[in-house]
């Protein structure tokens, strides 16, 4: 390690870093019924091998970590049948799973439709007519897809720009890049055919100036750092990404801002855009993001947040993709994050 630079690879070996359990999916028939389930939908089934770490989680809790889902919606599905297990009559979201058992988890899986214009909050930031810079709330899905057909930020964008529904793809209009739900801030969303065809190539050039503020919990070896790790599909769970030869390229600056016990806040600048980069890359530092249950711990008592990642998205730049001028913009911490920082900022400052 010299001059500050903290490269992931150093410390890796030729097997995959993958925070992930022995999961496997299956979509094939179906065995089992499944209460509520509608005309559009179709049917994932997942299979789920408790590890040695998790002996003695509740099932409900188990569940929703594994697969990125709300306890009440694991809850509903315990209810209508949807969770088995071999050997076990009565499956109840209180029961205590056991090393090495084995249960199987069937979601209903949405197909997107037509986009519908809907009331969906967030705040735009900038517009002119060519791009719109929005602010987005965590909570809001950006787009539709499995598991969630509306009340997404592109339904909110129909319905206060409909123009943008012939500009990309039909069920992604505009949008040439992504906040994951639990992350807030900054995007810009192309509004004509030639701001589609510009910003998607300034960010496929990483032109694109992208940092966020994270709040991580757990020791760092450096202050700050670049990880310069590739990060690809967790082979043993799809809804998981990690650190892996095989991945795609991935590169991230990070810098900590203060420390407080074991909680560091981070400004993180993105010069790749790989899906959950950040949380993965912290991850392989030991720094989970708080509220993080996927890459973190699932019991959500050892988080600060109960419903969201702190992870924000707070200054965007990049070239306006038909004028050329350079713009930047900058959007606070939620108010939900501010008071978050209470808890580490109650504590005594690091010396």
């Amino acid at each position: 390690m010299t001059g500050g630079f903290f490269a992931v690879r150093s410390y890796m070996t030729n097997e995959p870093l993958c925070f992930s359990r022995e999961t496997r999916i299956i979509v094939a028939n179906v065995d089992c019924v499944v209460i509520g389930m509608s005309e559009n939908e179709t049917l994932e089934r997942y299979e789920l091998i408790v590890p040695k770490d998790e002996d003695g989680t509740r099932l409900d809790l188990f569940v929703a970590g594994e697969l990125s889902v709300s306890r009440s919606r694991v809850q509903k599905l315990i209810e209508g049948g949807a969770v088995v297990s071999p050997g076990v009559k009565k499956i109840r979201a209180a029961l205590r799973v056991q090393d090495g058992q084995t249960f199987v988890v069937t979601l209903p899986q949405a197909r997107p439709s037509r986009i519908e214009p809907q009331k969906v909050p967030f705040d735009v930031v900038y517009e002119d007519s060519h791009v719109i810079v929005v602010n987005k709330p965590a909570g809001v899905v950006v787009h539709p897809g499995a598991g969630r057909p509306d009340n997404t930020l592109v339904n909110g964008l129909m319905e206060r720009f409909p123009e943008i529904g012939k500009i990309g793809d039909a069920v992604r209009p505009g949008i040439v890049h992504r906040l994951d739900v639990g992350t807030s801030g900054l995007m810009v969303v192309a509004r004509s055919d030639e701001a589609f065809a510009g910003l998607t190539k300034a960010f496929a050039e990483h032109e694109v100036l992208k940092e966020y503020l994270g709040l991580g919990v757990g020791a760092l070896r450096a202050k700050e750092g670049t990880i310069d790790a590739p990060i690809g599909r967790d082979p043993h769970n799809r809804l998981k990404m990690c650190v892996t030869w095989d991945g795609r390229e991935a590169v991230t600056d990070y810098t900590v801002l203060w420390t407080r016990a074991r909680y560091n806040l981070i400004k993180v600048r993105l010069h790749t855009g790989r899906t959950h980069q950040i949380r993965v890359h912290m991850r392989a530092l030991g720094c989970s993001l708080d509220g993080d249950t996927l890459y973190g711990p699932k019991d959500p008592a050892q988080h600060i947040l109960k419903d969201r990642v702190f992870l924000h998205s707070w200054h965007l730049g990049f070239a306006h993709p038909v004028t050329g001028e350079w713009l930047e913009f900058r959007a606070p911490l939620p108010q939900e994050l501010v008071e978050a920082l209470r808890v580490p900022l109650a504590q005594a400052e690091e010396r």
